[in-house]
């Protein structure tokens, strides 16, 4: 999905939010935040994969979506702190019905398959 569809006033409301939190990253990115702000450094240890320049990639999309908010201090070295915007709260609550459904989702798959 581009970019673009999220900003296309003729399009669906679900694929234009989908379109803002698509990707591999942003959706746990969303759900770390969740817990406060958090420091670069804290953002990469828990998500074990990402890499720097993806995670800057991604927190800056972030932010042009008005999801992140990104604050430096001017100290050496400089530190950099990443927390929710208010509509970034805002898409978190609304994503959390969403997330319940995927734990329900994913216990019925565990349910299903047969023990080896």
């Amino acid at each position: 999905m581009t970019r673009s569809r999220a900003q296309d006033p003729n399009v669906c409301g679900v694929t234009a939010a989908i379109a803002v939190i698509d990707g591999k990253w942003k959706t746990a990115l969303l759900w770390l935040l969740e817990s406060g702000p958090q420091r670069p450094g804290e953002l990469r240890r828990r998500l074990p994969g990402l890499t720097e320049k993806v995670m800057t990639q991604t927190l800056r999309e972030m932010e042009t979506d008005g999801l992140v908010h990104r604050e430096v201090h001017d100290v050496r070295p400089l530190k950099t702190v990443y927390s929710l915007t208010s509509f970034g709260r805002e898409l978190s609550e609304a994503l959390a019905p969403l997330s319940d459904w995927g734990h329900r989702r994913l216990e019925k798959l565990t349910e299903v398959q047969p023990v080896s």
